[in-house]
């Protein structure tokens, strides 16, 4: 048996424009949460030092992350903004093309 390709049509799962600014900051604010519980599960497995430990640490532990977070979002650095505002974008044009 031999099977010969036929032509493929794949719609672009991303859309070629400038996302929006409120995507953006969808994305952006996405990307905050993300980082912010990783860096949470990273500092829970780093000694704690000089400060001891304990519930008062638990508790400022994740203002700590959610700063390290907003920090590392502002660079732009990592790209899960821009890939989560082309896929909330690929989203938009998939809804716009059913109701067409």
């Amino acid at each position: 048996m031999q099977i010969t390709p036929g032509p493929l049509s794949i719609a672009p799962l991303a859309r070629t424009r400038e996302p929006d600014a409120e995507t953006m900051e969808t994305a952006k604010q996405f990307e905050e949460m993300f980082l912010a519980q990783t860096v949470d599960e990273m500092l829970k497995s780093v000694g704690t030092g000089a400060f001891g430990g304990g519930h008062a640490e638990e508790q400022w532990r994740s203002f700590l992350a959610r700063a390290f977070a907003e920090q590392i979002a502002d660079q732009g650095s990592t790209g899960i903004a821009q890939s989560v505002a082309r896929a909330i974008g690929a989203y938009e044009d998939a809804d716009q093309g059913e109701g067409a």
